[in-house]
Parts: C-alpha cells; structure tokens; sequence
C-alpha cells in the first residue's frame, strides 16, 4: 500500500478547521501539519475541504437497487455493485447497509431470504471488487411472525455491527397519524384502499401476537453477541426508556421532541435522516431533524433512503442552521463510528483509517451552498 500525501488542503478536524497537509502510511494517517509541504509528488487538493471519510448506520440503498420496482428482484451483485459506487461517491466510506427481516409478504424483500445476498457481499469482499467497507445493519420487524426465522442468516455473521428493534404497526410511532401511512403504502407500494384496511387490521394482530416475544429474543442476541442495538421510530418517553433498560445505545428516528430529550437524558445517540435536513422536515409529519439540532439533540445523521443527503445535510445544517461545520461533520463520521464500535475512524488525526473525502462547497445563484465530492480515498486508496 503506497504513501498518500495531501497539501493545499483545509482540514476539517475536531472542533476546528486548518489549512494545512496530511500524510497517510499503509492505510494510516501518520501525520497531520499546519501549513504546507514540500514532498515530490503530494497531491494538491487546491484549498478545498478534507473531511474524514463518512460513517453511515442506516442506509435502505441496497434494498432499493435489489428491488427498484414494486415486485421486480434485480440481480444481487449487479445490484450491490450500483449500490457500492453510489455510496462511494457520497463519500462514505463505511456503510452499513440495512437490510430489513420480517414481512407477511413473500414477495417483498423483507419478506424473503438473504442468504445469496450475504454470499455475494462475501465474495466481492474477497475479491476487493467494493469500493466502501461494508458492514451489516439488520432491522428486524418485531411484529412480522416470520423474523426470526429470516434472521437465521445473519447469526454469526461477522459483518453484522448494529440491529434495530422496529415496530411498523400502523397508529403508532412513524404511523402514528394513519393518513401518513395510508400515502406510503398506496403510493410507493401500490397498495389498494381495501388492501391498506386489511393490513392495518392484520398488522394490529400480529402486533399482539409476535411483537414482545421476538422483542426478547433480539435483545438477548444483541447482549450475547455484542452487538450494538437501536430502538426505532421513539415516540414516547416510555419507548426511549423501555430501549435503555433492554441496552440500546441508540435511538433511531425519535418522532418527536420528548423522545429525543429522553434519549439525551438516558445517554442514548440520536440518529436523524438526512433527508429530513435537505427536504426541511419529515416525510411522515414527525419531528424536524434541524430543530433537534438546534436544541443540541442530535447526535448521527443518516443517509436513509438517499446517500447523497448525507453531506448535503451537513451543509445545510452549517450554513441555514447555524451549526459549526466540524460538530456537523462529526455527525457524518465521528460519532456513529462511536456509536456501533469503530474506533479507529471517523476523524482526522495520527493514527486513524486514511478515510478521506475531498470536498468543494459550491455557491449556486440561489444563494445556497452544496458540496461537490472530488475525491474519496479508503485506508490511504483512492476509490472515487
């Protein structure tokens, strides 16, 4: 692995922005300077930004490339492979892709088995065909009657860092408003009136009958294993406290304020999606992630359903919000590489992962700022 040296750069380190030059030795940063250098051959990044590589928890991309339309499977390497460079591109440089466990629906992804897709994610490791450092995050649907059973492929598996605890029963948490359920499942799904009305009535069942058994069952894995867990979609103080008492660490999605401040109190991360930032609210009426924020409670910010919004959301949030660009940045690396156990990345200093993104903000005619990615590297390689 050869020697990386950057100059010309303005380094985004913790708590404060440098102008200065970096040196990374197999895979490592090795020394960070102010000012510049004189070593043949130093890439210059021409005064731009140099952020450490982003850490993203929860990312439903890969699901969205196996199944770009409604019952229509996509070949499971083509699939991670268009998954994998977009992601590269975004500048993450460790994902973890969250794939969902448990759904009545056999033709849904969730609702299916992923075995071949572990396999394909296995051998394209091996043959250093990936870009990012991919990771697992599995979300398990508490009240699906067929969880565990689809869970089977992941136990043991090494890649696994995070597991959520979800609960998608229409009338509470994310859907608590039932009319912001209704709008997802007819439209992105294509579900019928008649449809949506029977699941909600199936799903309040299944609730009952499977939700605080498999509850158990994936906390008591997540102890035994090590495995970091997140509650999902908090909507109550008593959902927050119910999840630390079981040992989560973080608080995926909290719905509303209360939740949040819960979260904080209890000493769990807080993690908000990106496109909740970018688009100015939640899709599903919940809670604005700027406004938490901007009272100090969030912690992680998610790319969920678009990789891109992950450095669009920091910047948005540094220059209409009022956030410091580092504490932003922190969101993005730093602190969800603590959050799921990553201590050897996140930041740039001495002695971390050589994850690097080259960041340009580019001011647009509107009067707004948006980052154009230049350059990522991973472990001191050059991957987009």
């Amino acid at each position: 692995m050869s020697d990386l040296v950057l100059r010309n750069a303005r380094l985004v380190l913790d708590g404060e922005i440098v102008r200065g030059s970096l040196r990374a030795e197999a895979g490592r940063i090795a020394a960070v300077d102010c000012g510049d250098t004189a070593v043949t051959g130093a890439v210059d990044l021409e005064g731009d930004l140099l952020l450490p590589g982003l850490v993203e928890v929860h990312t439903d991309n890969l699901e969205r490339h196996l199944m770009p339309r409604p019952k229509v499977h996509w070949a499971e390497m083509p699939a991670l492979l268009a998954h994998d460079g977009e992601i590269a591109a975004a500048g993450i440089t460790t994902v973890l892709d969250a794939l969902g466990v448990g759904e009545a629906d056999t033709d849904s992804l969730r609702g299916s088995a992923w075995d071949t897709l572990l396999r394909c994610l296995d051998d394209c490791v091996a043959h250093d065909a990936l870009r990012a450092e991919h990771l697992l995050h599995v979300r398990c649907e508490l009240p699906a009657p067929n969880t565990i059973a689809l869970f089977a492929p992941f136990h043991g598996h090494p890649r696994v860092r995070l597991i959520s605890l979800m609960d998608h029963t229409p009338g509470q948490r994310q859907w608590e408003d039932i009319a912001h359920a209704r709008v997802y499942y007819t439209g992105k799904k294509g579900w019928s009136e008649d449809k949506f009305q029977a699941k909600v009535a199936q799903s309040r069942e299944m609730q009952l009958r499977y939700a605080l058994p498999h509850r158990g069952y994936f906390v008591d894995y997540g102890r035994v294993h090590g495995i970091a867990l997140a509650s999902h979609d908090d909507t109550t103080e008593a959902h927050v406290e119910e999840a630390h008492a079981e040992g989560a660490v973080i608080s995926e999605f909290p719905t509303t304020l209360a939740a949040a401040a819960a979260a904080r109190r209890l000493g769990l991360s807080t993690v908000m999606g990106g496109p909740n930032v970018v688009r100015g609210g939640s899709h599903s009426g919940n809670v604005a992630a700027a406004d938490l924020a901007r009272q100090g409670l969030l912690d992680i910010l998610s790319s969920d359903y678009v990789p891109g919004s992950l450095l669009s959301a920091v910047f948005t949030l540094h220059h209409e919000h009022g956030i410091g660009l580092p504490q932003a940045v922190a969101m993005v690396s730093r602190q969800p590489a603590q959050a799921i156990g990553l201590g050897d990345r996140g930041c740039i200093a001495a002695g971390m992962r050589a994850d690097l993104v080259q960041v340009r903000p580019l001011a647009l005619s509107d009067g707004t700022v948006r980052p154009v990615v230049r350059a990522v590297w991973r472990e001191g390689r050059r991957v987009a």
